[in-house]
């Protein structure tokens, strides 16, 4: 039975829905962006896919494509310039749906390892009057007549469609990474507000000690020797107040080295830093999108400055397990505990706002167990990606 305009048409809608709903998962630009393009390539039956988010030097800031692959995407040299048709289409938001680009008077060839293309179809994806970028297809996957296999009016109107819902998740995307910026460079600020009062705290309390025990050499030299075992403790707590704030001040490496193990190194240094024993254990871990991972990350890091600076715990377990398709983080400690009624009633977070928030952000959930001399512990799940 041949399916008619209408039930093609709903189809069409029905993945135009599905594209958005890809897309409105991620909260990273990169993220955002190869969704959009596998989304569009997708949706359209098309051999070839890019996006292309221009800078203001002529070439582009991000170039995302989909249908090449790793080593041929090496192989084809650097990223395109804004010229030809791809600069015409940004310098005037307009779509460009062509029979066969090569044909085009616009057209400037390409590089030799390039993939051959016929058939094109480019949007803009604008934001009012700023463009933020565009949709490139090329060469639809359909039976090929004599004379190619053309886009049509209604995939034009389709990627029109997704083109705008995709200026809304690029736009809230670069909204999330500067909020984002924002948060880590208030939070190292509070670090360093710490560590410059802690410090000196210890270095104030280090220098009268010190003080003390050269006035009592002569005159009492035990009592000196117990002042100079205070210096020296002294002098520990203050090394272990500035290595706990250069690991927290340091930027994580998540891009580089993946959440297990960028937390794997900060346990460690933190255990090390600290009479506590701290400890870390993964299981049965996947990729996860980087907004997620670093939600558990700061969460992490949040649960650790609790217990380690407040709750004078002794033992401190940090856990990345599998959980259907997401992920549980839990930082279990055996420290004084608290009430958290009593904190909740008194004004005071101990940062479970913070966290809760970061959870909720990501899709995610946040529970907190403690009591009165039992230890707490923090549990974070999310969904996956």
């Amino acid at each position: 039975m041949t399916k008619g305009p209408g039930a093609e048409r709903g189809a069409g809608l029905a993945a135009v829905s599905s594209a958005i709903l890809a897309m409105s998962r991620h909260l990273e630009v990169r993220d955002v962006l190869k969704t959009i393009v596998a989304s569009a390539r997708e949706l359209l039956d098309a051999e070839y896919a890019a996006l292309g988010v221009p800078d203001d030097h002529g070439g582009f800031a991000q170039f995302v494509v989909d249908g090449v692959s790793e080593e041929q995407w090496k192989a084809i040299g650097p990223l395109p310039r804004q010229h030809g048709i791809l600069a015409a289409m940004l310098r005037n938001a307009t779509p460009e749906r062509l029979g066969d680009v090569r044909k085009d008077p616009r057209f400037e060839g390409w590089p030799a390892a390039h993939p051959d293309m016929a058939d094109f179809l480019g949007m803009p994806v604008a934001d009012g009057d700023e463009i933020l970028g565009a949709i490139f297809l090329a060469n639809k996957r359909c039976p090929r007549p004599t004379g190619g296999c053309n886009f049509t009016a209604e995939d034009e109107a389709l990627l029109g469609m997704l083109a705008q819902h995709a200026a809304i998740a690029l736009t809230n995307a670069r909204l999330y990474e500067r909020s984002r910026e924002l948060t880590i460079a208030g939070e190292r600020a509070r670090l360093a507000h710490e560590l410059h009062d802690a410090v000196s705290q210890k270095l104030f309390s280090l220098r009268l000690t010190a003080q003390a025990a050269t006035a009592l050499v002569d005159r009492d030299p035990v009592r000196a020797k117990d002042e100079l075992q205070q210096v020296t403790r002294l002098a520990a707590e203050a090394a272990d107040e500035l290595r706990a704030a250069v690991v927290e001040l340091r930027p994580a490496a998540l891009d580089e080295d993946g959440l297990i193990a960028t937390l794997r190194t900060q346990v460690q240094v933190l255990d090390r830093a600290h009479s506590a024993k701290v400890t870390f254990a993964a299981h049965g871990l996947r990729a996860l999108p980087a907004a997620q991972e670093e939600a558990l990350l700061r969460v992490a890091q949040e649960a650790l400055h609790n217990a380690l600076r407040h709750a004078d715990a002794q033992r401190v377990d940090v856990t990345l397990v599998r959980h259907r398709q997401g992920v549980v983080l839990r930082v279990a400690d055996d420290g004084r505990g608290f009430d958290p009624g009593a904190v909740r009633r008194a004004g005071r977070h101990l940062g479970l706002v913070s966290m809760r928030d970061r959870a909720s952000g990501v899709g995610g959930t946040l529970t907190v167990e403690s009591a009165p001399g039992k230890g707490t512990a923090v549990e974070m799940e999310v969904p996956g990606g």
